[in-house]
């Protein structure tokens, strides 16, 4: 006699993305009061940003393999509604772009790196309003800002 089978286990789900960095305070400090990102927790383990949905985990890099992870393009996107505005905050506080906010034919990308020069995008869905806009201003069509 078989078993009965099992019911479809559920699909997983992306729990955090990590960024490693050297100074753990300096990069709370970036990531909660440069970036403005919420600080759902803080412990040995370094901190967690977002509370709902993927979380940002920022580690102190420790060992030989996180350490050659620090200051490096994360592939990570945040969505940031009035996009603009949100740049011109980063400038004042201190925020070393990588990329300026540019229009491309998908939005409006902006880069930005921590401390440790860990590089993430900066992205709102705002399309150009004229594809004569991208022959007048060029575009870059990948999101770390290769041509």
């Amino acid at each position: 006699m078989t078993a009965p089978p099992s019911p479809p286990a559920p699909p997983p789900s992306v729990y955090s993305i990590a960024i490693f960095v050297s100074d753990i305070g300096r990069a709370v400090q970036f990531y909660r009061d440069a970036l403005s990102l919420p600080l759902v927790k803080q412990g040995s383990f370094g901190a967690e940003f977002f509370g709902d949905g993927t979380r940002i985990g920022v580690h102190p890099a420790v060992h030989a393999d996180a350490r050659a992870l620090v200051g490096r393009h994360t592939g990570i996107t945040l969505h940031i509604p009035g996009l603009l505005h949100y740049c011109g905050v980063l400038h004042d506080r201190g925020v070393r772009f990588v990329a300026e906010p540019t229009q491309q034919s998908w939005g409006i990308m902006a880069l930005v790196a921590d401390p440790d020069g860990n590089v993430l995008a900066l992205w709102e869905d705002q399309l150009p309003e004229t594809a004569e806009h991208d022959r007048e201003h060029g575009h870059i069509d990948q999101a770390d800002g290769a041509s």
